[in-house]
């Protein structure tokens, strides 16, 4: 049975658990859960990330941690009883696994490697915290460490500042809003500015001396140089190093390492440096050889420096390497390093040229006690100290030093009998008062321990030398006096006994008798004469003599004139000895009483850190003094105590205040001293008004503070030893001070007077006093002073008075003291603060004081609330409090933020700073007082206005300042916490305000624009992004909820109830509100949603109550939604509530049709826009992308009409186009903005873009732009049409430059037709299939214009790239409801086949093919594919008999190329062509390609004759299917004649064009022998033979007569096809007639490769298709027959064969589908008859039926031998320029080029492209009758300029099917630039060119281009059934 668990509440997962029970809980090690209930072994909960998901689990994974309940039951929350640190870190460290793992998805390895280092730092931390092991000062540095390292990485990871107090979290419910404010405004200065550090360190590691000539061993000093001041600033830094240049003590570091400490920011300068000096011990000379004896000097080695600033900028972990240099004499060896410094390269030079030091350098920075924390292991390690010379900037209470430093300077010797200078070695002893040795007493420097004696350095054959070196002597205080310092002179010898002779010594005494040790400065020491050390045994004998020349009596003349000294400077730094005899003096005042007052008046002389280091004496002294002479010496006593007191005022002694405080808690003892001190005070203020000079008096009112506490403290101890006597005395004592204090303020100054500065001096100093006072008086006797000294100041002050804001500082610390803190001092104290406060806000002077003073309250407020949580005694005070506040405060408060935040922001980065902490901090106090607001206040305060008026103010105040506070800029970004606080605040306070709004501002009273700003407020509230809960973490966004709730969904629910209140009132806010509230509902929310979307509803209603219509409320929701969405709002969830709630809404209303029409349209454009927005979330341009823009923009044109959208999504839709290199489809794309304008003279305002200018400058930089398009998309015919309107217009103006350089413009395009090569794109049919589709492709068919070189696979590939999900279907066959319902993608991808619009070009004999090319594969409506199948039973021997195909022509919805590279198909028409059709096809399209070689070849456009060559062979050697006699054996049969009476006609049409073949052949034989090659003789044998065969196996003797007959006509052959009649008049001699006939070579692909082409049609329908690769190589592939292979055949039909034969390319399996009916498409061979046919022009049939027949078939006259020529003609092939026929032709061309066509609008519309241009006929047979029958039009046909014949002949498509009608149904978009048919406009003149309106123009002078004009306005009513583009309102004169 399940219990619920009483204390097993919480616990941690210890090992994964895989929940495979019954209503198992999964889990993860480390997840934690909260436990609900238990049985047996087993726990019930859920895991605390996913409260929603609860299971069962076993107990044993559990590991349980203490926990605090919190509303037990149902909603029952779990805190875990541990350090707040643990839990953050436990939390944060889970928010961030899941993100680290992001970094490393995302590729930013640098964050993803230092998160992980920093998460295992903070892992090791977090074990040695739980451990519990650690001291107290060991965990709080933890803790700061952990905090330090969570703070940097969410920095890092730009998560939430954390507010902490003591390293812990804080709770914003706990603490004031100001108190919160000031946290994070610490954390965030903290973390953006760090303090600067004033006290700094330089960390020193010797590593090496590297150098060739060593051999001895060294010592190195280091210390810090004062370059400026030429002298030291630390003692010396000591390592010895080994003969190898190594440190003589590895393993001991601390002799190694250094830190030079106490450097302060002074320092850093670049004239301070680090000085190496190196000595070697060894030899005399450093290239001497050994000697015999053992005696080692110190010489001098070199000297190395660096300068302090150059550590500033190098990288502190990198080590240097310091250059070594020796001096050239040795005598500067003293100043070496002032010359290296000042760069006297005479005196030095680099001791070697591999010479350097080794050194680490290291500036540290902060107090040493921040070091031994962050750098510990420094410290453990070990590491020496090396001090300042001298204190530190700070002098600390208790430092213990006593160190003084001896400097050996110089000496002067006499030669003492040598001829030459000695060898002089000094030796240093300390002796005590016994002359004994003090053993460890003489330190070289830090680093080594003190020695008991020191050495000099020896400079050779020197008798003045400089030695210069600094010996550190740390005696204890206690033996200073009596000690003395000895210096030994000996000579030492270079000869072999090495030894070193006494000659002389000095010495020095340490202390006088007076007690003062010995003076800082240089001593000239007199050298006392001595040979014999024994002489120095009893140093009793010397002491007696004089020991510095100085100090040498008058009469002593002997030791004055000798010529020997030496000289030494001596410095003492100690905490405990002084040199000040003054000082003495007054230390012992009671032995000479009468230098008492000399030793008073010195004492403001004496340095100050002499002063400190007897403070406690010096203070006994002056109150001993008092006692027994008040009267005599009180008032300079009095002085003395304030020059004292003032003294620890300074920084450098500041920290000595708590030793005085000490001093008066436990040892001061002047009990009687209170009266003369208050007596001396009162006299000082009383002459503060008529004193001249108050700068004495300044200085005692500023150590008034101390003052007091001397005066209380005194009190105090008399009250103790009287028992209280004389309290009175006292109190009147203090009043009447008091009393003349207040009197010295209420004196008025003007400016900056004396007395004005002495007054705030004191304000200054006075509130340190409350805190002595209340150790005597009662809180309401303290807060009655305060106020009655603060109240006696004068009430009007000057405005540059700086009293004003010293008393606002005095007012600040009255608050924040302890005075304030009790009830009853604020009761008083609080309306004079107040008072003070609201005149300052008011005038909105030192406001940064004011919210100091106010922050302070608040915070004091909030504290007394917690306080009284648990008992109430307080709670009415605190109440009361508020209301005074919000009294006097609330509207200057709100009127102090508008003022501040409307003001321009400064330009300083200080002031910036400055003034967003103003704001920042008034802000705070805003939000602090409204949240201590309760029920009660609020009914004050709203109670409390007078009038409405003034109540509408209050609410347009506060409603603006919340929009402020709204601002994304208020705080940081980072400050989630107190945003959330902010929000919760306004909500609350919105609440309350928004019933006030009601009651008093509806109905008669409404006021619009305190509603406006409430709505606005509310939408803006709504839709702050720190309130956005779906972009948080999962423990944020639980952590938001339990604390606040959805704040959104409460202030939606809000809207709708002060929406409902409105009534008619509403229409005000329509449609201006529908913006902001659809902004709303775009938040996924789906409660705030529900909420909001009905009040569209309303609007809707109200509108139509209004109107009768919502077309306002249409036309807003349409504007915004696009920006909107585009913005990444909304989803599909949201597309779909709006439809349901709006239908649902509207079912019962009267206007419900026009409702649904609306929601209709919107939930349109929603799914497109999503669509949209999530194509553009892409990275690469893809079809997806320009797709899904293209449906955008025709919604907008077509059924919105929103001509703006449309405009802006042509730009989209031209961007992406360039993007992906798509020009041509560019230019498409820009002409559609471009045909909305005119040539006219119309102003535009500045769009998107474009300036603003005149329509018709727009309108000429667009075309420009389009044809530099055209031009780079090589679609130059489109170009040149553009290039003729822009002449027109330059030539309408006069403006020649421009139309020369026009016309030279259009001449270089058509030289790019004729030079340049254009690649011929593949075109291919989508099908996208399944629900997962975005709307615009689902369940579609396209055709897409495919890249460059791109083949079938290429493309398939690159569709499923960019569909990555989706399913290739292997099949052609049109998908089933099940794939169009599927919840998945299937793409359907295979080639078709283009059907050009421009058949009569394209048949034209002698057009180029760069110009066909053109025409092949632009403009193209039409595309088809064909599908082979049997019916019946198929015949294994001969499969022609029921080979049956299935053709099916897709019509798009535009032509392509357009303004997308595929276009949806928006027609399909399906026709089966039965085998004897399709044979007849197969055949009429061998004989076009044989005619087409044969004419080429007659015409001498081939230079090769292969091409001819291998159709020959293929056709009369078909070897591989039997050639004709399968046809003979299919169809000529009784059989079929019988069963099929219906094709006889068919039947002799195939018989006949089978004769035709073989008379083809027989002329193509001819021609070939004329002009085959010598070495392919034996062939055309071959070919020769083989035809005789071939017609005696059809049975052809000679040729029937029709075929050598005239004309003759053929019924229609083919349910499709035009046949015509085949003139006998071919002969191999009849060049001029061939060359009058157009053979059109109508194959995509050149010459050389027709018949290899249809060489395997044949093999590919009977499956026995041998490898193409060979022969096709250069060959691009249009078939899905060929998926792998990039070059193969384009067979007719598709093959049956396997797929490893057709060469498919192998598919994934989840791809592969059925292939039992793959197509094949081919590429389209358009063709007409061959002969002419003498119809009647009614009897013409349409080129579009023309085309669709023309396409090759199932050739079975084709063999293998075929195959094999056309690989060897196509490598032999080079390309051969064609020319037109020289014949002249009586007849107008019937397709025009460009240059024919009107200039004004490119062409006529594609779909009546060849009825307009070539009046439907044919154009070759056409050409073919009036060239056969030899007549000529009549002369007046003939205009001077070529004219095309007018589109509405009556011949124009009589014939036709219902093609014509489907074009008119179809309004097609005006996307192409062949459907700009519109008639020339007028021309303005420009302004520039415009003539005065008074004077009549000129007549123009006729222009060149008129009688084109004229044929173009002919053209442009071609055809008046052709439907015009809609055009749209002209509203686009203003884009």
């Amino acid at each position: 049975m399940w219990i619920p668990t009483e204390h097993e509440k919480y616990g941690v997962v210890l090992a994964s658990f895989r929940g495979t029970v019954q209503h198992g809980l999964p889990l993860e090690i480390g997840d934690t859960v909260q436990i609900l209930e238990k049985c047996e072994g087993w726990y019930r909960g859920f895991i605390l990330k996913n409260p929603n998901v609860k299971g069962i689990f076993p107990s044993s994974y559990i590991h349980l941690k203490n926990a605090h309940v919190k509303n037990k039951g149902q909603f029952e929350t779990v805190i875990p009883v541990e350090d707040s640190v643990i839990t953050e870190m436990t939390s944060t460290l889970r928010d961030w696994g899941a993100m680290w793992k992001q970094l490393y998805v995302k590729n930013e390895g640098d964050l993803f490697h230092r998160l992980w280092h920093v998460m295992n730092e903070i892992l090791d931390l977090r074990r040695q915290v739980l451990v519990g092991h650690l001291t107290h000062d060991r965990m709080r540095d933890v803790k700061q460490h952990i905090t330090a390292r969570l703070d940097w990485g969410n920095e890092q990871l730009c998560l939430d500042l954390v507010p902490r107090r003591e390293f812990s979290m804080v709770d914003p419910d706990e603490i004031s809003v100001t108190e919160l404010y000031r946290l994070m405004e610490h954390r965030h200065r903290k973390k953006e500015t760090p303090a600067p550090v004033s006290t700094h360190h330089l960390f020193v590691h010797m590593k090496s001396l590297m150098s060739a000539n060593l051999g001895e061993e060294l010592e190195v000093f280091f210390h810090i140089y004062d370059g400026r001041e030429n002298k030291p600033l630390s003692e010396r830094f000591f390592v010895k190093l080994n003969k190898s240049g190594l440190p003589k003590s590895p393993e001991k570091t601390e002799r190694q390492c250094t830190l030079f400490v106490d450097l302060g920011s002074s320092d850093l300068r670049k004239d301070v440096y680090i000085v190496v000096h190196i000595i070697r011990i060894g030899r005399m000379g450093a290239g001497e050889k050994k000697n015999l004896c053992s005696v080692q000097y110190r010489r001098p080695f070199g000297c190395a420096v660096v300068s302090i600033a150059d550590l500033l900028t190098a990288d502190s972990k990198d080590d240097h390497l310091l250059k070594v240099y020796a001096c050239n004499t040795e005598s500067e060896w003293s100043q070496i390093h002032e010359n290296i410094i000042k760069k006297a390269n005479s005196r030095y030079n680099l001791s070697g040229s591999n010479t350097g030091l080794a050194v680490a350098l290291q500036l540290l920075h902060g107090d040493i006690e921040q070091l031994r924390r962050e750098y510990m292991v420094l410290f453990t390690r070990g590491v020496s100290i090396t001090r300042k010379l001298g204190f530190s900037d700070v002098i600390m209470p208790g430092e213990m030093r006593n160190d003084l430093y001896v400097t050996l300077e110089k000496g002067e010797f006499e030669k003492g009998g040598k001829s030459v200078a000695r060898n002089v070695e000094i030796t240093v002893y300390v002796l005590d008062v016994d002359g004994q040795v003090l053993k460890g007493h003489v330190a070289a420097g830090a680093g080594e321990p003190g020695a008991d004696e020191y050495h000099s350095l020896v400079l050779y054959h020197n008798n003045s030398p400089r030695w210069a070196e600094q010996i550190k002597l740390p005696i204890p205080v206690d033996m200073f006096r009596g000690s003395h310092v000895r210096f030994e002179f000996r000579h030492c010898s270079t000869k072999d006994k090495g030894e070193k002779k006494l000659f002389g010594y000095s010495f020095v005494p340490l202390m006088q008798e007076d007690g003062r040790t010995l003076p800082d400065g240089t001593h000239e020491l007199i050298i006392h004469k001595c040979e014999e050390n024994a002489s120095l045994a009893d140093c009793s004998r010397y002491l007696r003599l004089p020991f510095s020349k100085a100090n040498l009596p008058s009469n002593n003349q002997t030791l004055k004139g000798t010529k020997e000294s030496f000289w030494i400077t001596s410095f003492l730094c100690s905490t405990k000895l002084t040199q000040n005899g003054d000082m003495l003096d007054l230390l012992k005042w009671r032995a000479h009483p009468e230098r008492i007052n000399d030793s008073l008046s010195k004492l403001k002389e004496i340095d100050g850190s002499e002063i400190v280091k007897f403070l406690q004496d010096t203070l006994d002294t002056l109150f001993g003094i008092l006692d027994e002479s008040s009267q005599r010496y009180g008032l300079k006593v009095f002085d003395s105590l304030v020059h004292i007191i003032n003294l620890l005022q300074d920084s450098k002694f500041q920290h000595f205040k708590p030793v005085m405080d000490t001093y008066i808690e436990s040892h001061f003892a002047g009990a009687l001293s209170y009266r003369d001190l208050i007596k001396v005070l009162k006299w000082y203020v009383d002459r503060i008004v008529d004193a001249e000079h108050q700068d004495h008096i300044q200085q005692v009112l500023k150590a008034s503070e101390y003052i007091f506490k001397y005066i209380i403290q005194s009190r105090r101890l008399f009250s103790l030893a009287t028992g209280g006597q004389n309290e009175e005395e006292f109190r009147v004592c203090i009043h009447e001070l008091f009393m003349s204090i207040r009197f010295f303020l209420s004196q008025e100054s003007k400016g900056t007077s004396p007395v004005g500065q002495t007054q705030a001096v004191f304000l200054r100093a006075f509130p340190a006093v409350y805190g002595e006072l209340l150790k005597i008086f009662t809180v309401r006797e303290v807060a009655g002073f305060v106020r009655e000294t603060l109240g006696s100041l004068p009430s009007v002050v000057q405005p540059d008075c700086p009293l004003d804001a010293v008393k606002l500082q005095c007012i600040a610390k009255t608050v924040e003291s302890q005075l304030y803190i009790n009830p009853e001092s604020r009761c008083i104290l609080l309306p004079v603060v107040l008072r003070v406060l609201q005149n300052h806000m008011q005038e909105q002077r030192d406001l940064v004081m004011c919210a100091r003073i106010l922050t302070s309250m608040l915070s004091l407020i909030k504290k007394e609330e917690n306080g009284t949580a648990v008992n109430n005694p307080t709670e009415p005070v605190v109440s009361e409090e508020v209301e005074l506040i919000v009294e006097s405060l609330l509207g200057v408060l709100l009127r102090t933020i508008l003022e501040i935040s409307n003001r321009p922001q400064p330009a300083g980065p200080t002031m910036r700073l400055q003034f967003q902490d103003v704001t920042g901090e008034f802000v705070a106090c805003l939000l602090a007082l409204l949240r201590q607001m309760s029920d009660r206040h609020y009914q004050q305060l709203l109670q409390a206005f007078s009038s409405k008026d003034n109540l509408r103010d209050f609410l347009l105040q506060i409603f603006t300042v919340f929009r402020i506070l709204i601002r994304p800029e208020m705080f940081p970004k980072d400050w989630t916490v107190m945003r959330l606080v902010t929000n919760n605040v306004i909500i609350t306070t919105v609440l309350y305000l928004s019933e006030a709004l009601r009651k008093n501002f509806l109905n008669d009273k409404f006021d619009f624009k305190v509603w406006d700003l409430y709505f606005y407020l509310s939408v803006i509230f709504i839709n702050q992004p720190c309130l956005q809960l779906e972009s948080f973490s999962p423990s944020k966004r639980k952590k938001t909820l339990e604390k606040y709730g959805d704040m959104r969904v409460m202030m939606g629910c809000e809207i709708f109830s002060m929406w409902q209140n409105l009534g008619e009132h509403k229409l005000n806010f329509i449609p201006a509100m529908i913006g902001p509230f659809l902004e709303v509902t775009l938040v996924p929310q789906p409660d705030l949603r529900n909420v909001m979307i009905p009040i569209f509803h309303d609007m809707m209603d109200w509108e139509q109550r209004r109107s009768g219509n919502f077309k306002q409320v249409e036309a807003k929701l349409i504007d915004k939604l696009d920006s909107l969405m585009s913005d990444g709002k909304g989803d599909e969830t949201y597309r779909e509530l709006f439809n349901s709630i709006l239908l649902k809404k509207i079912e019962r209303e009267t206007w419900r049709e026009s409702g649904i029409s609306l929601i209709a349209t919107v939930t349109r454009l929603m799914e497109r826009l999503l669509d949209y927005r999530d194509c553009m979330k892409l990275g690469e341009v893809d079809g997806k992308k320009i797709g899904c823009t293209v449906s955008l923009l025709n919604f907008y044109k077509t059924e919105l009409n929103k001509e703006e959208m449309y405009i802006r999504y042509i730009h989209k839709l031209y961007d992406l186009h360039l993007k992906a290199q798509n020009y041509t489809e560019a230019s498409y794309t820009l002409l559609l903005y471009d045909e909305l304008l005119e040539w006219s003279d119309r102003p535009l305002r500045e769009f998107l873009n474009y300036p603003m200018q005149s329509e018709w400058q727009r309108k000429e930089f667009l075309h420009l732009t389009i044809v530099q398009n055209f031009d780079r998309g090589k679609c130059w015919e489109n170009g040149i049409i553009l290039c003729r309107e822009l002449a027109d217009q330059y030539e309408s103006y006069y403006d020649y430059r421009n139309l020369s350089k026009m016309r030279m413009m259009e001449a270089s395009l058509y030289d790019k037709i004729m030079d340049q090569q254009r690649l011929e794109p593949e075109f291919f049919r989508v099908g996208f299939y399944g629900k997962k589709f975005p709307f615009f492709l689902r369940n579609k068919e396209f055709v897409c214009r495919g890249h460059d070189y791109e083949r079938l696979e290429a493309f398939q590939q690159r569709m499923l790239n960019e569909f990555p999900h989706a399913i290739a279907m292997q099949h052609v066959n049109q998908p089933d409801q099940t794939i169009y319902q599927a919840d998945a993608q299937y793409l359907q991808i295979y080639a078709v086949t283009p059907i050009p619009e421009s058949q009569d070009v394209l048949q034209r004999d002698g057009v180029p093919d760069n110009i066909k090319s053109f025409y092949k594969f632009n403009h193209i409506w039409r595309f088809r594919y064909d599908r082979p199948f049997h019916k019946g039973t198929k015949d294994k021997e001969n499969e022609f008999k029921s080979l049956w195909v299935e053709r099916t022509t897709l019509t798009l919805v535009q032509s392509l190329p357009g303004i997308s590279r595929w276009f949806e198909v928006d027609k399909r028409e399906l026709v089966e062509v039965s085998p004897l059709e399709n044979a007849i096809e197969v055949i009429e399209n061998k004989n076009l390609q044989l005619r087409t070689l044969i004419t080429q070849c007659q015409s001498r456009q081939m230079q090769n004759i292969n091409p001819l060559t291998m159709c020959l062979n293929g056709v009369i050697d078909a070897a591989v299917n039997g050639g004709l006699a399968r046809y003979q054996e299919a169809f000529f049969v009784k059989d079929y004649i019988m069963n099929h009476p219906e094709d006889g006609e068919k039947i002799g049409r195939l018989r006949e064009l089978m004769f035709e073949q073989a008379h083809i052949l027989e002329y193509g034989l001819a021609v070939h022998e004329k002009f085959v090659p010598q070495d392919m003789r034996p062939l055309h044998k071959k070919l020769v033979d083989q035809f005789h065969l071939m017609k005696s196996s059809l049975g052809i003797q000679e040729f029937p007569g029709y075929v050598r007959a005239s004309p003759v006509h053929f019924t229609n052959g083919s349910p499709r096809t035009c046949r015509n009649s085949v003139p006998n008049i071919i002969s191999p001699d009849s060049g001029r007639g061939v060359a009058r006939r157009s053979y059109p070579a109508v194959n995509r692909y050149s010459s050389s490769s027709l018949s290899s082409q249809a060489s395997n049609e044949v093999s590919n329908i009977t499956g026995q298709s041998e490898s193409s690769d060979e022969v096709f190589n250069m060959q691009p592939s249009p078939s899905t027959s060929s998926l792998s292979s990039n070059h193969s055949a384009s067979p007719n039909v598709t093959s049956s064969a396997p797929s490893s034969a057709r060469g498919s390319p192998q598919m994934a399996e989840k791809h592969k589908h059925s292939r039992e009916n793959t197509c094949l498409s081919p590429r389209e061979r358009p063709v007409s008859a061959i002969f002419p046919n003498p119809l009647d022009p009614a009897q013409r049939v349409p080129p579009h039926q023309i085309g669709d027949a023309t396409l090759p078939r199932s050739d079975p006259n084709l063999s293998a031998p075929d195959k094999a020529g056309s690989a060897k003609s196509m490598r032999s092939q080079s390309p051969v320029s064609t020319s037109r026929s020289p014949q002249k032709t009586t007849v107008p061309p019937f397709t025009p080029s460009p240059t024919e066509c009107q200039s004004t609008s490119l062409v006529s519309n594609s779909p009546v492209l060849s009825g307009s241009y070539s009046s439907g006929i044919s154009s070759l047979s056409r050409c073919s009758v009036s060239e056969a029958s030899g007549t000529e039009l009549p002369a007046s046909d003939h205009p001077p300029y070529p004219m095309p014949p007018p589109a509405t002949l009556p011949n124009s498509i009589s014939s036709s099917s219902d093609e014509p009608i489907r074009r008119e149904n179809k309004t097609p978009p005006p996307y192409s630039v062949y459907e700009r048919n519109n008639p020339r406009r007028p021309v303005p003149l420009p302004h520039s060119l415009s003539i005065p309106p008074q004077t009549d123009p000129p007549a123009l002078p006729p222009k060149p281009h008129q009688l084109r004009t004229g044929s173009m306005k002919l053209e442009g009513t071609s055809d008046p059934r052709v439907p015009r583009p809609r055009p749209l309102p002209r509203k686009v004169s203003q884009l």
